[in-house]
């Protein structure tokens, strides 16, 4: 069950508080990503390219 497994917080998150993604470890063949300002709402369960491609779209800035 993805709510019983360890949460951490992105190294990519914002450091105001306002922009906290976490993800869960641990669970091969996904990566379970949720807001932490809403740890009993939805999870999203990403395949583990769409989280690196989300990660490199985060880490260069977005769209421009």
């Amino acid at each position: 069950m993805i709510a019983n497994q360890a949460w951490r917080t992105s190294s990519y998150s914002g450091s105001n508080g306002g922009e906290c993604v976490q993800v869960a470890v641990g669970i091969p063949g996904i990566v379970p990503v949720r807001d932490s300002k809403n740890p009993t709402g939805p999870v999203l369960a990403l395949s583990p390219a769409a989280w690196a491609h989300f990660v490199a779209y985060a880490v260069g800035g977005g769209a421009r």
